[in-house]
């Protein structure tokens, strides 16, 4: 399994400084020695490096996968794959893989986001496509309802989620800058 780095020391004849999960640190012009220090998920989650601040007040994600606006589309998506089970055959071709498509979809987008956050434009398109596949789903949800495979009450709470997530992509398209590495 692969580890987390932190980097001290000396890089290529730049000192880094500070460089920690999902953010550069700073870089001066020093020596030409690398040194490194290894430290394994479960070690920084004891230091209190994931999913805690920084002495300036920012968390750190090491993946997509420690982002709540994702843990809460796998979940939802989840959800809706256990809820789909129950579609009549005649629909599995249309609404149900519809449904479990757009919804895996966000999960997807979301991880491709994560890597493209050198590019602020890259960044961006992915979450629009996060925001676009989430809307979907929620239209393949009420048709669920209409055509009254899953009741009004399943789907509210899948609906909310849903309404969560896109305030959360929304909050992350407007404000790119925060999540992009420099």
């Amino acid at each position: 399994m692969w580890g987390v780095w932190e980097v001290w020391g000396v890089w290529e004849g730049w000192e880094v400084s500070g460089h920690q999960i999902g953010e550069c640190g700073k870089m001066e012009r020093k020596g030409e020695r690398c040194s490194f220090r290894a430290a394994t998920r479960t070690q920084l989650k004891k230091m209190g490096k994931i999913g805690a601040e920084n002495e300036k007040g920012k968390k750190y994600f090491r993946t997509h996968e420690d982002l709540v606006i994702y843990q809460l589309a796998f979940e939802t998506a989840m959800l809706i794959f256990e809820h789909s089970k129950k579609f009549p055959v005649e629909e599995k071709y249309s609404l149900t893989d519809q449904i479990r498509r757009s919804s895996r979809s966000v999960c997807a987008n979301l991880a491709e986001a994560w890597r493209k956050r050198r590019y602020k434009a890259a960044f961006v398109a992915k979450l629009n496509d996060c925001e676009a596949e989430a809307a979907e789903t929620q239209v393949w949800l009420t048709f669920a309802v209409k055509c009254q495979y899953l009741t009004v009450e399943e789907v509210r709470e899948l609906y909310g989620n849903y309404n969560q997530i896109l305030s959360g992509l929304v909050k992350m398209i407007i404000n790119p800058d925060n999540w992009l590495l420099h």
